[in-house]
């Protein structure tokens, strides 16, 4: 079995980067996350959302960079912090905005909410408030792709905390003894809720405990588009190929606490308003993007346009939007005789 690492990776030719079109479609996509994500944040603040909010911001570059390469046949599962890689997948920004408060018309009929949201469509199976939830789940689906023949890959997103539980360990060791097209991709924002991964991640990183495992195993730069585009690229065509499992750990900023209203006492003094100026995903691809004249400015101030009205047209019908009829509490839910 390979234990292929690479650290940092860099693109070695222009031919491996993103062109043009790419990076217009992981640029909207971050835009739309990061603003979708500052819309939600400003109408909790005015009571218009239940429940609590667990922010992406900071970590879109991951969420864009590897769902470029995924279609809706390929399946993701996501974390509490799920937001981004809903959107990413292609979820309908409008039906994710009424979910969220809980509306008619939202993705999951208003019953998911924020924590729980999915898209079965979009081959996004769903938010997961449990800690390691969702590693298990994408072996299964993983192996169903395999069973069936196809070429579809599973990818399950993680918190650096994920990387320390029973459930993950399991999944990581079944995945690699089925030789399953499975990627375990760890975003390590060097918190899980309030503890640093230097105190809870018991190894000297995720990726190489990972390579215990005997699968391939990257770390990558995640507020570097390009990188995280360019190490999922090989990720993805290894699980294609049926070479089985790999995982990647994306080191990121969080520029939120764990929820949103979290006074975030364990953080140091201006910690994050450090990471905002100097970590910020969407300013470096830009910064890139501009510098080696991939697309034009002007490309880019349309997007940010065109998101803005977007999130705008969501918030004003969710806003709109009447809350779901007494009538469907008990449809689509699970039941036991037990």
């Amino acid at each position: 079995m390979s234990t292929e690492t690479n650290s940092l990776l860099e693109p070695k030719s222009t031919e491996q980067l993103l062109d043009a079109e790419k990076f217009l479609q992981a640029y909207r996509a971050m835009r739309t996350i990061r603003s979708f994500e500052d819309r939600i944040s400003e109408q909790f603040m005015k009571g218009n959302i239940p429940g609590f909010l667990h922010l992406y911001s900071g970590q879109e570059a991951v969420a864009a960079g590897i769902c470029l390469l995924l279609d809706d046949n390929d399946y993701v599962i996501s974390t509490h912090r799920g937001h981004g890689h809903c959107i990413a997948k292609g979820a309908d920004v409008g039906a994710m905005m009424k979910e969220i408060m809980a509306k008619q018309g939202g993705l999951c009929d208003g019953k998911g909410g924020s924590m729980h949201i999915a898209d079965f469509d979009k081959g996004m199976l769903g938010a997961n408030a449990i800690v390691g939830g969702g590693p298990p789940i994408i072996v299964g689906a993983a192996l169903s792709a395999k069973t069936l023949g196809t070429d579809r890959v599973g990818v399950a997103f993680g918190g650096d905390g994920s990387s320390n539980q029973g459930t993950t360990f399991e999944a990581m060791n079944l995945a690699v003894v089925l030789k399953l097209p499975a990627i375990f991709l760890f975003e390590n924002n060097g918190y899980g809720e309030g503890t640093h991964a230097s105190y809870a991640v018991g190894s000297r990183d995720i990726a190489s405990r990972a390579q215990g495992f005997g699968m391939p195993a990257y770390q990558v730069d995640g507020t570097d588009l390009f990188a995280v585009y360019e190490t999922c690229r090989k990720a993805v065509e290894h699980c294609r190929a049926g070479k089985g499992p790999v995982t990647i750990e994306a080191n990121v900023p969080r520029f939120k606490g764990h929820f949103e209203g979290d006074p975030q006492a364990y953080r140091g003094e201006q910690e994050v308003e450090k990471l905002m100026k100097d970590q910020d995903c969407l300013a470096i691809a830009r910064a890139r993007a501009l510098k080696e004249k991939i697309v034009k400015a002007k490309d880019l101030d349309r997007v940010d346009q065109e998101v803005a009205e977007l999130i705008e047209q969501a918030t004003e019908a969710a806003l709109a939007a009447p809350a779901p009829d007494d009538s469907e509490l008990l449809k689509n839910v699970y039941s036991s005789a037990y």
